[in-house]
C-alpha cells in the first residue's frame, strides 16, 4: 500500500468519526435561540469611495465563528496538536448563500456580482518555536507571519465553487503564496450539505525557505544536512466538509483536509528524516451570521 492509499483510508475513517461529532455539536447548538434577521446596526458611509469598485452602501452579511483543528505540529511534522481557529467573512446581504471552505482565508467580498466574488483576504500563520518540538532542535525560531492579498471565487453552476487566493507575507516570511481550490457542493437533506474537492498551493522561495531550508549553522546545531529550499509547487491535496444549518444564523460543520507536500518542501531533510510529507487536518466549528448596513 502506497502513501496516498494509506492516507485515503485514514481520511475515510476520520470522516466517519467527525460526522458523529458534528451530530452531537448540532444538537447542542440547536438549543441556542434563533435571532431575527433584522439589521444589527448601521454604520455611516465612508468619506470616500474606491475607484472601479461598487459603492459600499447597503446591507452586508457578516459570518463570525470559532472552530478547532487537530493538525500537524508544524508543516511537515509527523505529529499533531489541537488549535483553535477563527472564522470571519463579509459579503453582500441577499447574495448567494455563502459557502466557506476550511482553507479559506478571512475575506471581504467587496465585489459581489451574481456568481462572482472578489476582495481582500488575510491569513495569520503562527510562529514556529524550535524549543517546543524535538524535531526542530537547532533550527531556530520562525516568527509569526501575516499574509495579505486578495481572493476571487466563481460559481459556474450552483453546485461548484472555484476559488483562488494570492497573498503576500510579512513577518516570519516575506514570500508569495497562491492557493487554488474547487468544491462540489451537494445538499444531502434539508439543511445538511456535503462538499469535496481538490486543492493546490504554490509558494515562492521566500515563503518556503524559512520553514524548510537549513543553513550551515542550523545544520551543525541540528545534525541535519544543509539544504537550500526553493519555491514552486508546494502541495496538492483533497478536502471534504459536512455542514448543517440549524437556522438562518447558526451553522455547524466538520471537515477533513489531506495535503501532500511537493517539491523542495517534501525533499527537505526536516520532512524526510524527521517528519512526513503527508499532512492531515481534522476540524469542527460553528459560525453565526448577522447583517449590518452602511448608509
Amino acid at each position: 500500500m502506497n502513501d496516498f492509499e494509506e492516507a485515503a483510508l485514514r481520511l475515510t475513517a476520520i470522516m466517519r468519526r467527525t460526522t458523529a461529532c458534528l451530530a452531537t455539536l448540532g444538537a447542542i447548538m440547536a438549543t441556542a435561540p434563533s435571532v431575527s434577521a433584522q439589521t444589527a446596526f448601521t454604520l455611516p458611509a465612508p468619506p470616500f469611495e474606491l475607484p472601479m469598485l461598487p459603492s459600499p452602501s447597503g446591507n452586508w452579511t457578516v459570518m463570525v465563528g470559532i472552530g478547532g483543528e487537530y493538525r500537524p505540529d508544524f508543516v511537515g511534522s509527523n505529529n499533531g496538536k489541537f488549535v483553535p481557529i477563527p472564522i470571519f467573512s463579509i459579503r453582500r446581504a441577499g447574495s448567494i448563500d455563502q459557502f466557506r471552505g476550511p482553507r479559506d482565508s478571512a475575506s471581504i467580498a467587496l465585489l459581489d456580482i451574481g456568481n462572482f466574488r472578489a476582495g481582500p483576504a488575510f491569513k495569520y500563520v503562527a510562529s514556529r518555536k524550535s524549543s517546543k518540538y524535538a524535531e526542530l532542535t537547532g533550527l531556530g525560531d520562525v516568527k509569526a507571519a501575516y499574509e495579505l492579498g486578495g481572493f476571487v471565487e466563481y460559481y459556474p453552476v450552483d453546485w461548484l465553487r472555484l476559488r483562488s487566493e494570492l497573498r503576500q507575507g510579512m513577518g516570519g516570511h516575506t514570500g508569495t503564496v497562491a492557493d487554488v481550490s474547487a468544491d462540489v457542493i451537494v445538499p444531502l437533506i434539508q439543511r445538511l450539505t456535503i462538499s469535496a474537492g481538490p486543492r493546490f498551493t504554490w509558494k515562492s522561495t521566500k515563503a518556503t525557505a524559512p520553514y524548510f531550508g537549513i543553513d550551515a549553522v542550523q545544520a551543525l546545531a541540528s545534525g541535519l544536512p544543509t539544504y537550500n529550499a526553493r519555491g514552486g509547487a508546494h502541495s496538492v491535496g483533497f478536502g471534504s466538509q459536512i455542514s448543517y444549518r440549524i437556522n438562518p444564523q447558526w451553522e455547524v460543520h466538520a471537515y477533513v483536509e489531506y495535503e501532500k507536500l511537493l517539491g523542495d518542501a517534501a525533499d527537505s531533510p526536516l520532512v524526510k528524516l524527521r517528519g512526513s510529507s503527508n499532512q492531515t487536518t481534522v476540524g469542527l466549528g460553528a459560525s453565526y451570521s448577522f447583517d449590518f448596513r452602511i448608509r
